[in-house]
């Protein structure tokens, strides 16, 4: 018999199957629950726990710490309920469900491998059966324990295709003898699958989504790979028609880093709400700007006080951005990030 996570203050429940976490059992039931690691590691799927037992499984102090846990809060990514009914404080009153429920053991094929830089390539894979609904922005799991390949998370660069395809942007990471795991994943993906091959995944995951009716001006600030949700959310928002100006700021150290330019003119000629803010912290390359986004985003933009922004890339990178761009005016609630975690 399942347990149930009851939402507070919407009163809402929902089944939680044996062995499910909270957070899995929430999106099975197409609840967005902020998350990010999915490894009680990064703190984003806090919560306070009202009534109820769980089990709060291996989490980061740094994440969740012994005062908290004191104060009843925990991380629902790896919390699983004990108790019959198990309440939460998380929600609106109504409580609508955003996401798209996600599903295990899907399989694609990988039917083209591009590189985007001299360590990023872009993975097109294509499903073998019902291609699965996502929000831009989103991300999918994928791996192969048997090979030695973790399961990691890695997100969507394109927009919602009828076919189902996905683009995956992945860097690849060398081999670090302090951290075995590190980038096992990526280079499986880069050195050993061929096109033609079948991979496992799931999906999707994320709650790094736009809200369809926002109706401000668009700011979206990437660096390395974060480029792929910021694409996938770009290209969604535009071809949809949405008429407000949207500006995409994006970094890398050398121009040979700076991929999908041919993309970002396209898209500066067909839509001309669109602009394109491309900056380099160490080469030239005539257009660009030169430094990183959080010292030089306020010559570009005083005022971000009417603005969405978007931030997607390393930790640190998101961490600084939003520091940059909260004091420039932008409000918090408008303010939406994809931290990407070292996946060891």
């Amino acid at each position: 018999m399942p347990q149930h996570i009851k939402l507070y203050p919407s009163g809402r429940t929902v089944a939680c199957e044996d062995g499910d976490t909270v957070l899995v059992a929430l999106e099975r039931a197409g609840y967005a629950l902020p998350n990010n690691c999915r490894a009680g590691a990064c703190g984003e799927c806090k919560v306070k726990v009202r009534t109820g037992q769980f089990d709060q499984g291996f989490v980061l102090d740094m994440a969740l710490s012994p005062e908290e846990r004191h104060q009843g809060y925990g991380l629902m990514c790896m919390a699983k309920p004990l108790s019959d009914v198990l309440e939460i404080e998380w929600g609106t009153e109504d409580a609508k469900p955003k996401l798209f429920p996600p599903r295990d053991s899907q399989y694609a094929v990988l039917v083209d491998r591009i590189a985007r830089t001299p360590h990023i390539t872009e993975f097109v894979l294509r499903p073998l059966g019902e291609a699965m609904r996502f929000w831009p922005g989103q991300y999918v799991q994928l791996g192969d324990p048997g090979r030695g390949a973790p399961v990691r998370s890695y997100s969507i660069a394109n927009a919602p295709r009828p076919d189902g395809e996905l683009r995956l942007q992945v860097t690849r990471v060398a081999a670090d003898t302090a951290q075995p795991d590190s980038g096992r994943t990526s280079r499986w993906l880069h050195d050993e699958v061929q096109l033609g091959d079948t991979l496992r995944f799931s999906g999707p995951h994320g709650t790094f989504i736009g809200d369809p009716s926002v109706d401000t001006a668009v700011l979206c600030l990437a660096a390395g790979s974060g480029l792929a949700p910021i694409l996938s959310l770009t290209d969604a928002a535009l071809r949809r028609g949405f008429k407000q100006p949207v500006t995409l700021m994006f970094s890398a150290r050398e121009a040979d880093e700076l991929y999908d330019r041919g993309l970002m003119r396209y898209w500066e000629m067909r839509y001309p709400n669109f602009r394109y803010l491309p900056t380099l912290t160490r080469g030239v390359l005539s257009g660009a700007a030169r430094g990183r986004i959080p010292a030089i985003l306020g010559d570009y933009f005083p005022d971000l006080s009417r603005h969405s922004v978007f931030v997607a890339g390393s930790t640190a990178f998101v961490d600084d951005c939003v520091i940059a761009a909260k004091a420039l005016g932008a409000p918090q609630p408008l303010i939406h990030t994809e931290g990407f975690f070292g996946q060891a």
